[in-house]
């Protein structure tokens, strides 16, 4: 018998007789790096967030993930790639409530993110800030307001695409102030690439999260932000000047594919939940000026189809104005 044979007969026999389990016979997951697809640009807050966990998270799953930046199509690109993926756990997605939940009520979409994805978890959440170069004339949000309604069609916003965490909301936002059709909307490949759109002076204003907003040091201003309570002194609220109070919250979610193996999105999700235990992870999460609020992948999956009836009444509310 070859020796080949042999091996295979002695572990066929060891399996038979119950002294190595199966478990113990295969490599435990993950015994390679994870691929986290981000379907958004370089140097928005998704890639700030995803370079702070990735950093920390090896130490509880055992090997290293990967991010791996595929913007292009509003989200879409990354997203049908992560659709397409094997579902053995080896490749997620990093995207958000928008892309999610939003998209499929405006276009048509190449996959199905309710058939296609299950949540692993939300990472954190985030709210958006108008902001202007600090030497913009535009000391206030309502002088910015003012000026379109006096200007139709002069000012230009920069966003992360169509329907995106930036543009949905900035456009409910412009609906409630009376300035829609007054501001030329700037479509970018995420919100890195819309912030270098805006730093370039190619555009007057963005909406952008705290992360990134606070690594641009005195060089911009803030009008006025989305939340409970002002994410930055002297800037008021949105609900302070009277619009709709949860404008621009979007959520950070990791996905996988739906049909990855049950025991290893158990363990993804373990990790996850350490992670948020974890001091140096937090103290990264805190100076980039992010939260550590993770919701688990089954209760986030009850929100999704929530999120969804919202979002198609807004647009419908949108589409009718």
């Amino acid at each position: 018998m070859k020796i080949m044979s042999i091996s295979r007969f002695l572990v066929a026999v060891l399996l038979v007789g119950g002294l190595i389990s199966t478990d113990a016979a295969r490599a435990e997951y993950p015994e390679k790096p994870i691929t986290l697809i981000i379907p958004v640009g370089a140097g928005g807050s998704h890639d700030r967030n995803a370079r702070v966990f990735t950093s920390v998270i090896p130490e509880f799953l055992g090997n290293a993930v990967i991010v791996k930046l595929m913007p292009g199509a509003s989200g879409q690109v990354g997203t049908a790639a992560a659709a397409k993926a094997k579902p053995d756990g080896y490749t997620l997605l990093f995207t958000h409530n928008y892309f999610d939940q939003l998209q499929k009520h405006v276009k048509k979409l190449p996959y199905d993110t309710d058939r296609d994805f299950i949540t692993v978890g939300k990472l954190n959440s985030g709210n958006f800030s108008f902001i202007v170069m600090a030497d913009s004339p535009f000391k206030t949000w309502g002088q910015l307001v003012d000026h379109a309604k006096k200007n139709p069609g002069k000012l230009k916003f920069a966003h992360s695409g169509l329907w995106g965490a930036g543009h949905a909301p900035a456009l409910q936002l412009f609906n409630e102030a009376g300035i829609a059709d007054k501001i030329k909307m700037v479509s970018y490949k995420g919100g890195g690439p819309s912030l270098r759109g805006f730093l370039a002076r190619e555009v007057d204003f963005t909406a952008q999260f705290k992360s990134t907003i606070i690594a641009q040091g005195d060089k911009v201003r803030v009008l006025v932000s989305a939340g409970t309570k002002t994410a930055f002194k002297g800037a008021p609220t949105f609900k302070e000047l009277g619009y709709t109070a949860d404008i621009g919250l979007m959520h950070r979610v990791i996905m996988a594919p739906r049909k990855t193996p049950a025991d290893r999105i158990a363990i993804l999700q373990d990790s996850l939940k350490k992670l948020q235990k974890h001091k140096t992870y937090k103290k990264l999460i805190k100076a980039i000026g992010e939260t550590t609020d993770y919701v688990d992948g089954p209760e986030y999956e009850k929100q999704r189809p929530l999120q969804s009836k919202a979002y198609k009444a807004m647009i419908q509310g949108l589409i009718k104005k």
